[in-house]
């Protein structure tokens, strides 16, 4: 059982999105990564509805869901898709059921060391503006009450952002997820410049910039810019 006390700590934070330099993608990957703890899964991704009814991946707490993410899109097959349209959650999938149900996902899966795959709604009663998907590597499945509380995560961040959209009227949801959709692309450019320049992974890439993000009070897109721009080289620091 999660102590209610940390659970209370990490409902607050999803909540709290009325902020003046609230960071939609930043909040994201805090939801991901909060979920992989509590839940005590191996990775998450999140895929969000652009302002054309696409879905895009906009956070992931490791490169390898990042990935899966992207090749559900790709080919569009997977628990996460199957959620978003739905509404509904779809959990406790093992290889075999889904290979059978998305045999390209499935046969992904089959080459990775996840032993199960799960997918819960972002949304709001007949709004959904996304999905979460979680993997675990450790035998067993999901509770029920697992399940709840991965829903109750991705319903509290659903209303962080409905809510930020309602206190902004000037801003339509659909335009600020458009403006992350767009960033993310510059931090997924800079992360590989980041990456090649200084000899580390992806993961590790994209930590270092959401460190100095946070470190300096800018956006990440701007850190991002930074290292695309050549502004920001990270030339003798030491990267771990």
């Amino acid at each position: 059982m999660v102590p209610q006390q940390r659970l209370l700590k990490v409902f607050v934070e999803l909540a709290d999105t009325l902020v003046d330099d609230f960071d939609v993608i930043d909040f994201l990957h805090t939801l991901t990564q909060y979920s992989v703890e509590l839940l005590d899964a191996d990775a998450a991704g999140l895929m969000l509805v652009d302002q054309r009814g696409s879905l895009e991946v906009v956070a992931a707490s490791t490169e390898e869901s990042r990935l899966l993410e992207l090749f559900e899109l790709q080919n569009d097959q997977g628990p996460c898709l199957d959620c978003y349209r739905e509404g509904q959650p779809v959990t406790n999938i093992d290889p075999v059921e889904a290979e059978r149900r998305w045999p390209l996902f499935g046969a992904a899966i089959r080459g990775t060391r996840f032993s199960s795959v799960h997918a819960v709604p972002l949304r709001l009663r007949d709004q959904t503006i996304g999905a979460m998907n979680l993997f675990l590597a450790r035998p067993g499945t999901l509770s029920r009450d697992d399940i709840a509380l991965s829903q109750g995560l991705a319903d509290i961040a659903t209303i962080g952002l409905l809510q930020e959209r309602a206190i902004r009227q000037q801003q339509l949801l659909s335009e600020q997820l458009q403006g992350a959709l767009n960033s993310r692309i510059a931090i997924e450019q800079a992360k590989g410049m980041l990456a090649e320049r200084h000899g580390v992974d992806m993961a590790t890439a994209f930590q270092i910039m959401r460190e100095r993000a946070r470190q300096t009070g800018v956006r990440l897109a701007s850190v991002a810019d930074g290292v695309i721009g050549g502004s920001l080289t990270f030339d003798g620091v030491k990267l771990r």
